[in-house]
């Protein structure tokens, strides 16, 4: 029995592939991947001991392998609430029809796409619309998606994304149900954390100066302190991401490493950041998982993955809903000689 065959687009630090890891265990063998920040390549390398390709945009799909199974979490900037906005007319957006064009000349047996839960809305839901006539009518795959929420699926963090999973025959599929159980944010929290997490008093009177400005405008920005008891807000990149996760931890250090001294004295109330650690827990990352990067460069390589434990059980869907067709070794290959053949090669 041959193993699937995977390949892992927009790859990020390999949360996707490395979900689909711990689903399929034995069965999966990743092929080839791709992604261009060199942080987030820094990491990939230093989990799966191999170097993404760059630009997708670049590379003929003609010389990516054959492959059983597509993942991708494509850039979702043009489509994000924070972003502009301006979906499939961004270059950014059109990186679906890179998908497309790979679907459409390897012909994979299912893929997984991800992406922010506002492209379902985006454009009054012509963008979508559009991208799930590629998916269905032009492709002919049959699509399954929904927006699923992490904080029903193991990690105590607020996050909605849009999931999108297509294969090439009808098939009983069904994506994960939530738990009821929701994991509160103490549960992923570090003890004896550094003094550099705790924001300094100067820094603690600009963000409460910043958010009263934006309430007066009536506005909601602005940073948040957030309960041990709940859960976290999105984790994003940028200073915004780390201020709208804010902890109370007493009791506040009385200073700083000499090289820290200029940002002021710690606040008095125990406020403090969440750590990289924290973020990769948040983000369902096992302990083992490396990140040899700088705190910034953590933070924004993890907001933009996916949250594992989340994914792993798409993935497990996927493969139970495979094996119940025995889509395995030579069946796979005989959809594909199928293909072949339907298309006079």
């Amino acid at each position: 029995m041959s193993k699937y065959k995977a390949i892992d687009l927009f790859a990020g630090i390999g949360g996707i592939r490395l979900a689909f890891q711990m689903a399929f265990k034995d069965d999966i063998e990743f092929v080839f991947s791709s992604e261009i920040y060199d942080k987030a390549i820094k990491v990939y390398e230093a989990n799966f001991g191999e170097r993404p390709h760059g630009d997708i945009t670049k590379i003929d799909p003609k010389q990516i392998p054959d492959h059983d199974i597509l993942l991708a979490g494509w850039p979702c900037q043009s489509f994000s609430i924070a972003g502009r906005k301006e979906g499939l007319n961004d270059p950014r957006g059109n990186l679906f029809y890179e998908i497309a064009n790979i679907l459409k000349e390897k012909r994979p047996y299912a893929f997984l796409l991800e992406n922010v839960w506002y492209l379902k809305s985006h454009d009054k839901g012509k963008t979508f619309n559009t991208i799930m006539k590629v998916l269905k009518d032009d492709l002919k795959y049959y699509v399954y998606y929904d927006v699923l929420n992490a904080k029903y699926y193991g990690v105590p963090q607020n996050r909605s994304r849009l999931f999108i999973v297509g294969f090439k025959e009808p098939i009983e599929f069904k994506f994960p149900s939530p738990s009821t159980e929701i994991l509160p944010l103490k549960t992923i929290l570090q003890k004896n954390v550094p003094a550099k997490y705790y924001i300094s008093e100067r820094r603690l009177n600009g963000l409460r100066a910043h958010r009263k400005r934006h309430e007066e405008k009536g506005h909601g920005f602005g940073f948040r302190i957030i309960d041990a008891e709940g859960v976290a807000n999105t984790l994003v990149k940028s200073n915004m991401g780390k201020d709208l996760n804010l902890i109370i931890d007493k009791p506040s250090p009385t200073s700083y490493e000499p090289k820290s001294r200029k940002i002021g004295s710690p606040n008095s109330e125990g406020i403090r950041r969440l750590t990289p650690e924290e973020w990769k827990r948040l983000m369902g990352f096992p302990s083992w998982f490396k990140i040899p990067l700088a705190d910034t460069f953590a933070y924004n390589v993890l907001a933009e993955s996916v949250v594992v434990p989340l994914v792993e059980k798409i993935a497990y869907q996927m493969k139970e809903a495979m094996e119940k067709r025995k889509l395995k070794g030579n069946v796979l290959d005989l959809f594909e000689i199928l293909d072949k053949t339907a298309n006079g090669e």
